[in-house]
């Protein structure tokens, strides 16, 4: 396995200022923390949807409770988008862009 942190590395890539270098590392963080909640919501999601479709444990799903979790996650991300949506229109309203 290579070192990250090798001069060969460092060498070949373009260098970045101090603020530019934060930027970009503010902006990973950024897309990371994002990942991760919505990772984290799908996972809460998920574990609702198991709770409400599930009726008894089996060797495999049922076409029947299938449809359900699917349909049940899928209703859960379409209403967190939806009020993403609305809450980003509501501040882009107020901010007056």
């Amino acid at each position: 396995m290579s070192d990250l942190y090798s001069s060969d590395d460092l060498s070949s890539s373009p260098t970045l200022s101090g603020k530019e270098a934060d930027a970009e590392f503010q902006q990973f963080l950024l897309v990371e923390r994002e990942r991760a909640k919505l990772q984290a919501q799908i996972h809460e999601f998920s574990d609702i949807c198991w709770e409400k479709c599930m009726d008894k444990p089996g060797s495999k799903l049922d076409s029947k409770t299938e449809t359900c979790l699917v349909n049940c996650v899928n209703r859960f991300i379409d209403v967190s988008l939806l009020i993403t949506n609305r809450f980003s229109q509501m501040l882009q309203k107020n901010s007056g862009f």
